[in-house]
């Protein structure tokens, strides 16, 4: 099945808008929070961080679809419309029920010439039954319809509703995906109710918005994908590791991706923030969540604030986060061991 892609703005490899970084590095993310020059220039860590087999195309490998753009007007930020598009595994089977993996910034995780590549990672994991048969959603953040679209260049920090969606400490964003997105995602197809069938990622803000989520609505959402999550003092992010020690535990699975060359919190005054120090406080947010008992792993690299390291391991992210799919261990089962392929398609009277 040929995949669909109808985004108009994939132009180029590069990566995305951009945390501010030093000078002379290229932008890669949202820009979010000020960050003093290096006395030297280092080399590039996130150049040791590249995709393998499991983000690129594979002979034989069935390919999903991704449909869309589709608009999803808002009442959680009147004024506002959400764009989306859905990924439709080949293996998707409309009479059985599908898991769900949403992912913020979408126009960034479904680039295929990106760092992350989702399309590809999907395909590959669910054709070698790795992770489940799963729809994916990628939804762009809010944005007024006078305002332009999010690019993989430009993430709308400066352009949209994003720093407020994704950066707010309160239900509106949750809203917008469990209120406003799952109704129309359920009229077209046949997603699981099980919570524990349905997650929800990000990198940067939309990391933090993922956690979000699923801490306000653990009923709906229960596993959370971050890479190089903005859990800093944007809007108050810096005190999710207090809130997670200090309240009932979730039934939330959650992984967590960082550099130590993460945004590190000094200013252009040369002054340290430590709540705006996105690998302290990702590692903050980790004990809080260890000591807590959460069902938690975390990968801590070199690279600095983007998707490098992150979309390097999203397959392995993935395997981990859904890694509790059943599984069949009849040694005579031949499904089980066979690649899954795609349903026949039955014609007419059939």
């Amino acid at each position: 099945m040929k995949r669909t892609i109808l985004l108009a703005a994939i132009l180029g490899a590069t990566s995305l808008g951009a945390l501010a970084q030093q000078p002379a590095v290229p932008p890669t993310m949202p820009p979010s929070a000020p960050q003093a020059a290096p006395a030297a220039q280092v080399p590039n860590p996130d150049v040791h961080y590249q995709l393998g087999p499991d983000s690129l195309p594979r002979d034989g490998v069935p390919q999903g679809e991704v449909r869309g753009p589709y608009t999803l007007p808002s009442q959680a930020y009147p004024g506002t419309q959400h764009t989306y598009w859905v990924y439709v595994p080949a293996q998707y089977d409309p009479s059985v029920q599908a898991s769900l993996m949403i992912l913020n910034d979408g126009q960034a995780f479904k680039n295929m010439e990106g760092d992350v590549r989702a399309p590809n990672v999907l395909d590959n994991l669910i054709y070698r039954r790795e992770i489940p048969v799963m729809l994916a959603v990628f939804i762009n953040p809010g944005r007024t319809p006078e305002q332009p679209e999010p690019t993989p260049q430009e993430w709308g920090d400066r352009t949209t509703n994003r720093p407020t969606e994704y950066n707010t400490l309160d239900d509106k964003y949750a809203r917008v995906i469990v209120d406003e997105l799952m109704p129309v995602l359920n009229k077209d197809y046949n997603i699981s109710k099980d919570p524990d069938r349905r997650g929800i990622g990000g990198a940067s803000s939309g990391a933090i918005a993922a956690f979000t989520v699923a801490w306000q609505r653990p009923n709906d959402f229960r596993k959370v994908l971050s890479i190089v999550g903005s859990f800093t003092n944007l809007r108050g992010g810096h005190a999710y590791a207090d809130l997670v020690r200090n309240s009932e535990k979730k039934p939330i699975r959650i992984y967590l991706q960082d550099g130590r060359n993460d945004n590190r919190g000094i200013g252009r005054n040369g002054q340290y923030d430590e709540t705006r120090d996105w690998f302290l406080q990702n590692v903050r947010l980790m004990k809080a969540l260890t000591e807590k008992g959460y069902d938690v792993n975390y990968t801590w690299g070199i690279g600095r604030h983007g998707q490098k390291q992150g979309g390097a391991i999203f397959p392995d992210m993935m395997r981990w986060l859904w890694r509790d799919h059943a599984v069949s261990t009849d040694v005579n089962d031949a499904v089980e061991r066979s690649f899954n392929k795609p349903p026949e398609k039955k014609g007419p009277g059939l």
